[in-house]
């Protein structure tokens, strides 16, 4: 069992496949692979996750960086990172 530290204004976690709400929960369990390469670690919560004050929600600050950018680096983060693909963690929260 893992135990991770959710902020206490994040959304609930949506289900399995509907659209991300900023809830957290898949990076603060784990890196995508993109978070792999830029936490430099394989387990634990994503060195680029940022909790958003203003909106209430976490986000994705490797996102943020490349917020409108079309270079094929960015691309390529969007794509790994499964950018508008939808929640796709199966965490189950107690």
């Amino acid at each position: 069992m893992q135990i991770i530290r959710i902020h206490a204004d994040a959304p609930l976690k949506p289900v399995l496949g509907a659209a991300c709400n900023g809830c957290g929960v898949c990076c603060l369990a784990e890196p995508c692979p993109v978070g792999m390469l830029v936490s430099l670690k394989r387990r634990g919560t994503c060195r680029a996750l940022r909790w958003n004050d203003a909106e209430h929600r976490y986000r994705c600050g490797l996102m943020q960086d490349i917020a409108g950018s079309r270079t094929p680096w960015a691309r390529l983060a969007r794509r790994l990172i499964a950018a508008g693909a939808g929640c796709d963690s199966d965490a189950e929260l107690a």
